[in-house]
């Protein structure tokens, strides 16, 4: 099975080198556990327990990570790595391989002595153990291992003001947290083997003011992004533990805020149980290659529990995004249906019928519980007709059928209803038979970032994606009609009105490919035109078809992902890096996005008929990505890239869509020709 990843010293020869590739575990509920490979705390979203006090939101970092320290006679060996703004703690001199084979180890070598140290959560829990190896020991060590604890929000920091509100206690060998300002925080952590020693004793004097918090730690990834802050970790107890001659040593660490008794947990036996958990979620895909292989292990990551509805939805990103009605839909079919989880995808279909409020499913649930749902998405609820025909497509038994005419299709009928007679956010249709929606600040498409009364980049009136997942939406709503023995004339003869209005108003002659958006017309090169080719039932003819593919290839093909507009375009922004108003200004003006290359690879396959070179070269971009999964987030793929040199992961370091559309692209576009080929041959 190809779930290893084994890094060495030439990934860290730098600092700045090493911070580059991050480790991510998640727990099925919102809440996960990373860093980096060094071990340098680089982001402020990332820790080894960030818990969800609300599945999946209300999150919460409540411990940073542990650092180590070997003491051998008067030999002192720091393994810590972290960057400050002045010395840095620098341990990777130590690191000497990292390997992350469903969960992550950390493997250093101090002359004689080895240890591994193994991170791991408990699905289903806000609860994360740290497990240790020690061996190689010839003369009497001391191992002094060092909680740093966070218990703050997953997008702020502390300082050292916020330490006077910090308390921890200690009985045997388990430890009690909490802030004094801050209820959310019972935490407990508990020690297989050693002892805690109160850094408080420690001797102070000016130049080092005291050992009970870590001060000024640099956030290196967050800086580059434009946050000028530092943060601050809580320190209040040392671990020591001792090893003697000739001895092999393995201890745990384990710390949780559940409401039970963690001191009977085993941190080893948890490994085992989550691996075995992953193999399992692997085992349920039959494609076993390493490109399925290494994305249903992705996927995994992003499906979890709702506690609101007691169901499944998707997270459309970590570190920071929630639940997003849009990317749920688009992801679903890869991370549910090609990994042959079917009834998590039944899950999710549901979650989101619960929500739909006149005609509109969410476009976002908020990061805490106590905010409403927000609904300001166009195109969430059509991509919803595509999840259901695709949750079809892939099941097609008649239990699954009855599902969707009991459960689904009621919400179905809600939402063709409110299209067509109008609802919110101007969303309507026009005499025409094609949708409009957006006015004035309204951002409703994908394309969606405003700042203040800025609108960067405005698609008001009716963009071409939209009314292609309309089109698709009505063929969907004539193929169940059919099934279910109700009248589908309706939507038959308005998806022959849409398909006549679409091509005679969206057809660019002069630049040879589809307008982006027409009334009024936006003749900007943008890959959402990509759609009108990809999605199960589309209007063009061929030749229109290979036009809008040479197009999209042209203008916007990057190694990972589409440009969000042309390079040839005045307005094109090469780079997404700096201060949040330059991110937001690139975002969708040039920054390559991941998701829409699953799209173009399902065009691009489909217009040259699934020929063997075409087969070749869709294999070759998915090859690309496999690269990628070695780098940044390993195991996951970037929500977004620059326009130019697309190559270091921006924005979320592991992303839904970009994960659901290349497994669902190669699942069923490229995977079934290849092993046709494979058996002519």
């Amino acid at each position: 099975m190809h779930t290893k990843y084994t890094f060495g010293k030439s990934s860290w020869r730098t600092l700045e080198q090493g911070i580059e590739r991050e480790w991510l575990l998640t727990n099925g509920i919102g809440g996960f556990s990373g860093c980096t490979v060094i071990g340098d705390t680089a982001r402020i979203h990332t820790g080894y327990l960030v818990a969800s006090l609300n599945p999946p939101v209300d999150r919460v970092n409540v411990l940073s990570k542990v650092q180590e320290k070997i003491t051998v006679g008067d030999r002192e060996f720091d393994l810590a790595c972290q960057q400050f703004l002045g010395e840095p703690k620098d341990g990777r001199q130590y690191l000497e391989q990292f390997n992350i084979d469903i969960v992550p180890t950390y493997c250093y070598q101090t002359d004689e002595i080895s240890l591994e140290k193994t991170i791991v959560m408990e699905y289903g829990k806000n609860t994360v153990a740290v497990c240790y190896t020690v061996s190689g020991v010839i003369e009497p060590t001391t191992i002094t291992v060092t909680p740093l604890f966070a218990m703050r929000n997953i997008d702020q920091v502390n300082s050292y003001r916020d330490m006077k509100h910090f308390r921890a206690s200690t009985y045997g060998k388990t430890m009690l947290l909490g802030r004094d300002d801050d209820t959310r925080f019972n935490v407990k952590f508990h020690i297989s083997e050693g002892r805690y020693f109160d850094r408080s004793l420690i001797p102070t004097s000016m130049a080092t003011p005291n050992f009970v918090a870590e001060e000024n730690q640099y956030l290196a990834i967050d800086s580059r992004n434009g946050f000028n802050g530092l943060d601050t970790q809580f320190t209040p107890y040392d671990v020591i533990v001792t090893v003697a001659p000739g001895e092999t040593k393995r201890f745990y660490l384990i710390c949780s805020i559940e409401d039970e008794d963690i001191t009977a947990k085993d941190g080893f036996a948890m490994i085992q149980r989550y691996v075995e958990h992953m193999r399992r979620v692997i085992d349920l895909n039959p494609n076993k290659d390493i490109f399925s292989t290494h994305l249903t292990w992705a996927a995994d990551a992003f499906i979890v529990d709702r506690q609101s509805t007691g169901l499944k939805t998707i997270l459309a990103g970590f570190p920071w995004f929630t639940d997003w009605g849009r990317d749920t839909m688009i992801a679903m079919t890869g991370l549910t249906l090609c990994t042959h989880r079917f009834r998590d995808c039944e899950m999710i279909l549901k979650s989101f019928a619960l929500y739909e409020k006149n005609g509109l499913i969410p476009n976002v649930f908020p990061a805490s519980d106590k905010d409403q749902p927000m609904y300001n998405t166009m195109d969430g609820s059509l991509w919803y007709f595509y999840a259901v025909e695709r949750y079809l497509h892939y099941t097609g038994k008649e239990e699954n059928f009855d599902f969707i005419r009991t459960e689904i299709f009621p919400v179905l009928k809600n939402i063709i209803q409110a299209y067509e007679t109008g609802t919110d956010f101007s969303i309507g249709m026009d005499e025409d038979g094609l949708v409009h929606g957006g006015s004035e600040l309204d951002q409703i498409t994908w394309m969606d970032v405003r700042v203040g009364d800025w609108v960067v980049t405005p698609r008001h009136g009716k963009p071409v994606e939209i009314n292609a997942l309309w089109y698709n939406a009505l063929k969907v709503m004539e193929m169940l009609s059919r099934k279910f023995g109700r009248d589908s004339s309706h939507y038959t003869e308005l998806a022959e009105k849409v398909r006549r209005s679409f091509v005679r108003k969206f057809w660019n002659a002069e630049k040879n490919c589809l307008f982006d958006v027409v009334d009024p017309c936006e003749d900007r090169i943008r890959p959402n035109q990509i759609y009108a080719v990809s999605l199960p039932y589309t209007m063009l003819d061929r030749e229109k078809e290979m036009a809008v593919v040479n197009c999209v290839s042209k203008h916007l093909l990057t190694t990972y992902g589409l440009r969000s507009l042309s390079y040839t375009d005045p307005e094109y922004k090469a780079h997404y890096i700096g201060k949040l108003i330059q991110r937001d200004a690139a975002y969708h003006m040039g920054t390559s996005w991941a998701y829409p290359m699953g799209a173009y690879l399902s065009a691009y396959c489909k217009v040259h008929n699934h020929s063997q070179p075409a087969i070749r070269r869709a294999r070759a971009i998915c090859s690309h990505f496999l690269d990628h999964m070695g780098d940044g987030c390993i195991n996951g793929i970037a929500e977004i890239f620059d326009g130019d040199f697309a190559c270091t992961s921006r924005g979320c370091f592991t992303q839904a869509w970009s994960v659901g559309e290349l497994l669902r692209a190669y699942t069923e576009d490229i995977l079934p020709y290849l092993k046709r080929t494979d058996s002519n041959a």
